[in-house]
């Protein structure tokens, strides 16, 4: 989502930009025409065939294509890492002296080191990754990511500019506390989610309360999730409502607290788009967004533990008055720091230093 609105923002301010995709979807295809180019919400994009099902997502078409045209662009912005398109598609730009942009988007934290293929992904980061990026202008969204990649690639130069939010356009209203607090978890289910540390916590929280899981994921260890629950007594507090879309900011504003207690976020979509309608989060300080919640009064910070989070959960019972200060003051805030127009003329800067 913050890199489509990132491409339609700039068209938008009249610069030209081209996106280049392999047709992933998951587990399988895009119905797209391959190799020409289209109009998708008024950006030009052109679709390349993968030939893996998997994260690498090789595709030599998307780079031969790339090899013949990488000159044709001023700058040539490279989101994420540790898949082939990336990686190599890096590798090439260099190759043809064009300007390179590296937005990890959370694919070089430590968490992402000590997770899944630990041992392959620091093989090769070590060979390729790390000569390719000290060639690389980097682009962190939070002053969290930018720490982390400072201390990782210390002589390279680095732009920290947020993502785009989608910001709902109309205003909710008619909040009304209850005697019982609506807590709400919305996010994809996955374990650096740290809907585990939730689900433990909750064993300790001693106020009323109701939590909405809102997310799909791995049906697997949605379904270990679940027997958690029910083995921690909490399955009645519980309502799993799966994957939602349209309805989403009408279903945050009905809840008093966001809850995201992540192992590692570089930014954290979800936390702007609850508190762009009024309703205050409760996040980890592994939160990208964790200092700006915590300067700006938005909402509690908490540590990755159980233990952590039901003390904060608990602490919630005496924050009703502020609960209603943030779903008032909440949203004219986002909408000033996340503007549209602002934010799209410090990616356009950041465009023009690169080139100059």
């Amino acid at each position: 989502m913050s890199i489509s609105m990132l491409s339609e923002q700039l068209v938008a301010a009249g610069k030209g930009v081209t996106v280049y995709a392999t047709t992933a979807n998951g587990l399988t295809e895009l119905p797209v025409e391959i190799a020409k180019p289209v109009l998708v919400d008024g950006v030009q994009v052109i679709y390349f065939k993968r030939v893996t099902k998997d994260h690498t997502h090789l595709s030599p078409s998307l780079l031969t294509h790339l090899w013949r045209t990488a000159r044709d662009y001023d700058v040539i912005h490279i989101h994420a890492w540790w898949n082939l398109v990336s990686v190599l598609g890096c590798f090439v730009a260099l190759i043809r002296k064009v300007p390179v942009i590296v937005s990890p988007r959370g694919t070089l934290s430590n968490y992402s080191f000590q997770n899944k293929n630990n041992n392959i992904k620091s093989q090769m980061h070590s060979w390729l990754g790390k000569p390719l990026l000290k060639n690389c202008f980097i682009h962190t969204t939070s002053n969290h990511e930018r720490d982390v990649l400072k201390a990782m690639l210390p002589g390279n130069t680095i732009f920290n500019i947020p993502n785009f939010i989608n910001l709902v356009k109309n205003k909710f209203s008619g909040y009304q506390p209850t005697d019982h607090l609506r807590l709400i978890f919305f996010s994809r289910i996955e374990e650096k989610k740290g809907l585990d540390v939730l689900l433990d916590a909750l064993k300790s929280v001693s106020i009323p309360y109701k939590l909405t899981i809102a997310g799909d994921g791995n049906s697997e260890y949605v379904s270990q999730l679940k027997k958690m629950a029910l083995d921690n007594g909490v399955a009645a507090q519980i309502d799993w409502i799966g994957f939602q879309t349209d309805n989403k900011y009408q279903l945050l504003y009905d809840h008093d607290v966001m809850i995201l207690p992540s192992y590692d976020e570089n930014f954290g979509n979800v936390v702007i788009e609850s508190l762009s309608v009024g309703t205050p989060v409760l996040v980890s300080k592994a939160v990208g967004l964790a200092d700006y919640v915590d300067q700006n009064r938005l909402g509690w910070l908490c540590e990755t533990n159980p233990a952590s989070v039901s003390a904060a959960i608990n602490n919630l019972a005496s924050q009703k008055a502020g609960i209603i200060r943030i779903k008032e003051y909440a949203p004219g805030k986002i909408s000033a720091d996340f503007n549209y127009a602002n934010l799209a003329k410090r990616y356009i800067d950041m465009y023009t230093q690169v080139i100059k």
